[in-house]
């Protein structure tokens, strides 16, 4: 392909959805035999549901009328999710929305101790029979957004991905240096501060950093620094990969990625991402404020402000308080 259709963005950072929704675009115009003829010709994938639903709330109404796609977007070392994001992309307006959720987030469940580890949504994928259906469900339960679809992406699969754009030019905050002996394999992270090109094996070491080495910075508010640096690090490598050609970067991520969308449903967000630019997309962090609980730190959601963002990503406005306080308590 002499320019490649500009991909639906959204994945380990709205990265890898690109790469994923290229590895299909890539099935279907290039590779030959089985898996090109499984594609029906689609022009409107549908994400909605039944057209004759009655509605309880303006929200209920909008959320089934929007064009909006919600994809969790999963980053994987192992069966720990060590980033989650929720992507929401207006296939009408070619706008990308990306909720950022601390891995430390509180999220109770039964037959755990209230304040274990086991508490925290990073658990959840990994202590469950179905990982991807019971993060979806965790992740709808605190945001109050339909999850559509997910994709993840192991570690394996970013650092693969960033060589095979030749690295991404980033100004690291601090220098960067951290030493587990007992992580396995042990993980030993040294990246000096200031611009530079990050490749591969120093991006995951980039998107793990957390807390320095004894006479090293961290980040002062923890988890969340974390997260904030990697959604910079995730627009520098999409403003790069889009302007690249994906074969190469598909072959080196395809074995790597994970999705529930379908090849005709890739296929037809392919078409309504022409036009999208690093310009439409916006980040955030989930409302919330850190917070030790037992002996632990937790990220404890503001039910509150997390009901004004989603209203204010649908366009409803909040018509009364009555109705905000009914809808915060919900998601508590």
């Amino acid at each position: 392909m002499k320019h490649f259709i500009k991909v639906f963005i959204i994945s380990l950072i709205i990265f890898t959805l690109v790469i994923g929704t290229g590895i299909y675009t890539y099935a279907k115009y290039i590779s030959p035999g089985d898996i090109s003829d499984e594609i029906a010709d689609s022009e409107n994938p549908d994400f909605t549901g039944d057209e004759d639903m009655e509605f309880a709330t303006p929200l209920e109404r909008a959320m089934h009328n929007s064009n909006r796609v919600n994809v969790l977007l999963v980053g994987l070392e192992g069966t720990r999710t060590d980033t989650i994001m929720l992507a929401s992309f207006d296939r009408k307006t070619k706008e990308a929305d990306i909720i950022s959720i601390p891995r430390d987030t509180y999220y109770l469940r039964e037959g755990y101790g209230k304040y274990s580890d086991m508490q925290k949504i990073n658990a959840v994928f990994g202590s469950e029979k179905d990982g991807h259906k019971a993060l979806m469900k965790a992740v709808e339960d605190i945001t109050g957004i339909p999850v559509d679809k997910y994709v993840t992406v192991e570690y394996d699969g970013v650092r693969a991905a960033v060589d095979a754009i030749g690295g991404v030019n980033f100004n690291v905050p601090f220098h960067m240096k951290y030493t587990d002996i007992y992580d396995k394999p042990p993980l030993y992270i040294d990246i000096p501060a200031g611009e530079r090109v990050i490749y591969g094996d120093k991006a995951i070491e980039l998107l793990r950093f957390r807390t320095g080495d004894p006479g090293y910075p961290s980040y002062p508010d923890g988890d969340l620094g974390r997260v904030k640096t990697q959604q910079e690090f995730v627009k520098a490598a999409i403003k790069k990969s889009l302007s690249l050609k994906l074969p190469s970067v598909i072959n080196a991520v395809y074995p790597h990625v994970k999705t529930n969308f379908t090849l005709t449903e890739l296929l037809g967000l392919t078409k309504d991402a022409i036009g999208f630019s690093t310009d439409k997309l916006s980040t955030y962090m989930l409302p919330g404020t850190p917070k030790y609980m037992g002996a632990l730190s937790f990220f404890i959601p503001d039910g509150e402000k997390i009901i004004e963002f989603v209203y204010d990503l649908y366009d409803v406005p909040l018509t009364s308080n009555v109705e905000k306080d009914s809808l915060a308590e919900a998601t508590e």
